[in-house]
């Protein structure tokens, strides 16, 4: 049988599912979640009270960090006054989760633009399969059509957000391809090219 009261901290309770929530999490979600966890009869108006309580507490500004009412569920989101420093966080993860690969697609696709996959493993000489879906799931490239070669494969180009990402205002803000220089002694096909970015 359920119990009519409580002890317990009802507050951290609410304030950790909101936190372990991907998206907003309902009010009725919380309700339902909380007298099953807790195995207790909650008034609906005592949770209410305990989740303006939370907003109230994350609107001081000790805290980066607030509770959002979104179309009536609740989710924890930075302060406008924080997003430069959590974007430029995600910017740098987004590049550090390149691999060798896909860097090394995603310059011959900002290099050749427009570019079909089949030219693009012409150039490297191995499947750009997942390296080309890696950097479709990224939107840093995006599909710019369909040649007009035979079976009018689909091309590639850079996005927006690749110019975001590298810091670019133009495509002519690319290193020219003179500017690298063969490294001594090296290895490998001619024509080869290593292209490093600063992060």
């Amino acid at each position: 049988m359920k119990k009519s009261i409580t002890d317990k901290p009802l507050a951290q309770h609410i304030e950790s599912l909101i936190f372990v929530s991907d998206q907003p999490i309902s009010f009725e979600e919380i309700h339902q979640c909380l007298e099953q966890a807790l195995e207790l009869t909650l008034s609906k108006n005592e949770v209410k009270k305990t989740i303006e309580g939370l907003i109230e507490r994350y609107q001081a500004p000790e805290y980066g960090i607030e509770i959002v009412d979104i179309n009536g569920g609740y989710q924890f989101l930075t302060k406008g006054a924080f997003h430069h420093s959590v974007a430029t966080l995600l910017k740098q993860h987004n590049k550090k989760r390149l691999s060798v690969a896909a860097m090394e697609t995603l310059a011959i696709i900002a290099y050749k633009q427009p570019v079909s996959k089949t030219e693009l493993e012409k150039i490297r000489g191995v499947s750009c399969d997942y390296s080309v879906q890696k950097l479709l799931e990224k939107e840093l490239i995006t599909i710019a059509g369909r040649s007009d070669a035979p079976g009018k494969p689909i091309q590639y180009a850079t996005s927006d957000k690749f110019m975001d990402y590298f810091g670019l205002k133009s495509m002519s803000d690319l290193p020219k391809l003179k500017e690298f220089q063969p490294a001594e002694n090296e290895v490998g096909l001619k024509g080869d090219i290593e292209i490093t970015v600063q992060t």
